[in-house]
């Protein structure tokens, strides 16, 4: 199973300047709803068929993210099995992001 990366952890390594991808995991009108800026979109059932469209850098953490955690886990295990090796969820979700790092990120 994959690692999980907090929220605070996750904008302290923003903050630092670390190089990171973001995955957003969720359907299209939740990620109109809410967002974090520079993700990358695509659904957990197009996962499969979309998985070229996922970049995989070196030295580049993937951060794979959705509204509580649970799709992102599955989608972050799912690209390490497929050889991403530093892929994370991100903890909680867009949700806990937006309850612990900012704010102006709506909930829903």
């Amino acid at each position: 199973m994959a690692q999980e990366i907090s929220p605070g952890e996750l904008a302290k390594q923003m903050e630092n300047g670390q190089p990171i991808r973001l995955l957003d995991v969720r359907q299209p009108w939740e990620n109109q709803l809410a967002k974090l800026a520079g993700s990358l979109l695509i659904p957990l059932n197009e996962l499969p068929t979309r998985a070229g469209d996922v970049p995989n850098e070196a030295g580049v953490m993937l951060v794979v993210y959705c509204h509580h955690g649970v799709r992102s886990l599955s989608a972050a295990t799912y690209l390490e099995r497929l050889g991403y090796p530093e892929v994370r969820s991100l903890a909680g979700g867009i949700d806990a992001w937006s309850c612990t790092v900012d704010p102006t990120v709506a909930r829903y």
